[in-house]
């Protein structure tokens, strides 16, 4: 009879194991037949806000919010439809608040010469939003925004293409609003393809406390190594000039080897300004890394490899990293992991970083994707003030539709 109780026990504790495993995910929203790239942000009374793209459909083309619901559950409200023509055409990226509560975000295809936009989504006072585009690219002047753009504190925003310009590896752009609504469209740098970088990824710029724009290129740099695009990648950085210009530097190129290649997402900083991210390629098996950059008193940086992945833990990122408030890390991988999916080596994971006394960092998989429903997960993170992890799932490896998810920590 012990040993039955014994044997008991361990079913007990073992199915609570699982039970508490599986609990780990939660999807907040599944899509009716399309997918999810961009980022989600909250707005000050907890909502989320995205964006879905569909490349035929332009009824699956969305901005959405999210409200929680006192019993766990959250709505969705779709702020904002597609109808196609010259309108935004198969977003894939997220959208960012103005301190009016007006949403702004770019697309991929849409506009007059179908080579992409930037919009921006009006509240109006009856709760309605009104769709109007900002810009519309002619493939000369950029082509592809598949990346979001950021507000500097004068209201100007800035963004890359992934294509488009004198070499058609993109461009780094501003646009300035006027008092009559309109807004001015600047080109600040043209990438070349050469030492400076070529094809901006999903990552959206980010800025430092003195003005200055950090990002990465995913190609280009000084190194030959087809990854996603021909070059292993740059990060770079953008710093505004007393005459209104700016200075374009790059701060690292990609080797392809140990250090990685293809940087398609953008940088966060911790406090000391040293900068992070993930490169969709290279490292230790070739299967993508987390860097960081340190920055030197002489304004130089030097590249550490924070971890290697290897598939079982992690293949391939898509997104980048963020910080919990005492140094962790937390991304996600588009494939590798426990699974195998249709056509795909693994479904995907989300991951932990933790700092160890010695600089090293010990690396934890939080989440197992394998299909059913979610994986592929391209989107960065948005956490909560109880540090849950809030993402997006493109279904892409499985043919299926994308998801909203919560990581609970």
């Amino acid at each position: 009879m012990k040993r039955v109780s014994i044997f008991l026990v361990a079913i007990i504790c073992s199915l609570a194991q699982i039970a508490a495993a599986q609990d780990t995910v939660k999807t907040l929203l599944s899509f009716n037949g399309t997918e999810s790239e961009g980022n989600l942000i909250f707005d000050s009374a907890g909502n989320l806000y995205g964006t879905t793209g569909d490349q035929y459909d332009p009824s699956l083309i969305t901005v959405f919010e999210l409200s929680p619901n006192s019993d766990g559950t959250w709505t969705e409200n779709v702020l904002w439809t597609s109808t196609g023509g010259n309108e935004p055409l198969n977003i894939r990226a997220g959208v960012v608040f103005d301190a009016s509560g007006n949403l702004y975000g770019t697309s991929q295809y849409g506009g007059a010469s179908n080579c992409g936009t930037v919009f921006k989504l009006t509240h109006n006072s009856d709760g309605s939003w009104t769709e109007n585009n900002l810009h519309d690219f002619d493939c000369t002047d950029g082509n592809w925004a598949i990346a979001g753009v950021i507000f500097d504190k004068s209201g100007n925003l800035y963004g890359t293409t992934t294509f488009g310009g004198a070499y058609n590896a993109g461009v780094l752009f501003q646009l300035t609003p006027n008092s009559d609504g309109t807004w001015n469209y600047n080109i600040l740098h043209t990438f070349t393809a050469g030492s400076d970088g070529a094809n901006p990824g999903h990552g959206s710029l980010t800025f430092d406390s003195n003005g200055n724009l950090y990002g990465t290129a995913a190609g280009g740099g000084l190194s030959s190594c087809p990854v996603l695009y021909p070059g292993c990648g740059t990060v770079f950085k953008m710093s505004p000039d007393s005459n209104g210009t700016w200075s374009f530097n790059v701060l690292y190129s990609f080797s392809g080897g140990n250090d990685g290649a293809g940087p398609v997402y953008g940088v966060t900083f911790d406090k000391a300004g040293n900068i992070y991210s993930t490169t969709y390629s290279g490292g230790k098996y070739q299967d993508g890394t987390v860097f960081e950059l340190v920055a030197h008193s002489s304004g130089k940086y030097s590249e550490r490899v924070l971890h290697a992945f290897r598939g079982g833990d992690g293949l391939n990122p898509f997104s980048g990293v963020i910080f919990d408030s005492v140094g962790n890390l937390f991304g996600s991988t588009a494939y590798g992991g426990d699974n195998q999916c249709f056509n795909a080596p693994g479904c995907g994971v989300v991951y932990e970083l933790t700092p160890n006394s010695n600089g090293s960092y010990t690396d934890k998989t939080l989440v197992h994707f394998h299909g059913t429903p979610l994986d592929g997960p391209y989107s960065n993170f948005v956490m909560d003030s109880q540090g849950d992890l809030y993402g997006v799932a493109t279904g892409y490896n499985t043919y299926a539709s994308g998801e909203v998810y919560e990581v609970i920590r």
